[in-house]
């Protein structure tokens, strides 16, 4: 008889490259216990588009993410959007950024920043 593996699904994952900027971005400003917040928006190309911004603290209905020394703090309302998501960070021609791949997304629009569902 085979035994059954459990298997605990991670709401959302930090891609090696975000975790390295965030714990660089965490130590230029001097304040470790900043976290990253990820929410989502009305507006766009595509109907919704993605944020990023620093938490100090984490409100009742944040999902709070953790990833050793970095977290992800996201709002209730963005995170039935962003569920099964990776957090990227990525440097080229256009700029540096944080980015969202999301497997909930029908579409985007062509920059990445936008999205629908």
């Amino acid at each position: 008889m085979s035994g059954a593996e459990s298997f605990v699904p991670t709401p959302m994952m930090l891609s090696d490259a975000a975790r390295k900027r965030l714990q660089g971005l965490l130590k230029e400003e001097g304040k470790p216990d900043l976290k990253l917040r990820v929410y989502v928006t009305g507006g766009g190309c595509s109907g919704f588009q993605y944020g990023f911004d620093f938490a100090e603290s984490v409100d009742d209905d944040d999902t709070l993410i953790e990833f050793g020394e970095v977290a992800l703090v996201v709002d209730e309302l963005s995170y039935q959007y962003l569920v099964g998501s990776t957090v990227d960070y990525e440097e080229g021609l256009a700029g540096a950024r944080f980015l969202v791949q999301n497997p909930n997304a029908t579409t985007t629009c062509g920059c990445g920043a936008s999205f629908m569902v």
